[in-house]
């Protein structure tokens, strides 16, 4: 069985050949088009994209002796260049980052997988698994942003999905208290998410748990429309007919929980 760390990089390699095939396929009008994050052009997501694959890499680098830690003024020199640039250039570099950042990943020894530790902007550094999962969190609804400026009807890889509920109900929880609203919650609520051992509990705080704790809603649908919920990637147009919530917490509320990034 291969390490939770493992799982997740080969979910961003998933992730990553999906996005290659896709985006040369993509016209002029298209990449300037909206994507499905409200402000942003499919030229903008892939921009975010690579610029966030070139800083991760090179913390990365930092953490594995290959490179110094980056300064201070770095990330802020690597978004002026990325947003300077012209949309075809952004999209074709864009693929060409997040390549060097998933091979880098990929390089790894699996035997390494358990004990490497990578400084973030958390006070401590995270094990590689939180590492690769907090890129994925970040590639897999920004693909989406892709795919459904171009499909409504776009959805997260089912793989994706299934990494990131198991690392968001783990190492990588404290994401979730970062981008959960508790306080649009009407009162606190267990929603269990329908053939899943995963529940959403909302108190004072959120989690994502597969403990086995008193339900009071249900989410009925997939996982990977749970975790667009989770992301805020869940709107009325982005809805499959035959997903809801029942119980004390509505869909409209959680979406309200969960206003997205």
């Amino acid at each position: 069985m291969t390490t939770l760390a493992g799982r997740t990089i080969a979910a961003l390699r998933s992730e990553h050949d999906d996005l290659a095939a896709l985006v040369p396929t993509l016209s002029a009008d298209q990449l300037t088009g909206p994507s499905g994050a409200s402000e942003w052009t499919i030229a903008d997501v892939l921009s975010h994209l690579g610029s966030g694959a070139e800083i991760t890499l090179a913390g990365f680098r930092a953490a594995v002796g290959e490179a110094d830690e980056p300064g201070p003024d770095f990330n802020q020199s690597v978004w002026d260049r990325w947003n300077a640039t012209a949309p075809q250039d952004q999209a074709t570099g864009s693929i060409a980052s997040n390549e060097a950042l998933v091979a880098a990943l990929e390089s790894v020894p699996e035997e390494s997988h358990e004990e490497l530790l990578v400084r973030t902007f958390l006070p401590e550094p995270v094990p590689l698994a939180s590492f690769a999962a907090l890129r994925l969190s970040e590639v897999a609804p920004h693909t989406w942003d892709v795919r459904a400026g171009l499909d409504p009807a776009a959805t997260v890889a089912a793989g994706s999905a299934e990494v990131l509920a198991e690392n968001l109900s783990g190492g990588l929880g404290f994401l979730i208290g970062f981008i959960a609203k508790p306080k649009e919650a009407p009162e606190p609520a267990v929603v269990e998410i329908s053939g899943t051992a995963y529940r959403i509990v909302i108190d004072e705080a959120v989690r994502l748990t597969t403990d086995d704790v008193p339900a009071t809603a249900a989410f009925t649908g997939s996982l990977e429309a749970a975790l667009r919920l989770i992301y805020g990637r869940l709107s009325a147009r982005h809805t499959a007919p035959g997903v809801e919530v029942t119980g004390n917490i509505t869909l409209d509320e959680l979406r309200a929980v969960f206003p997205g990034f």
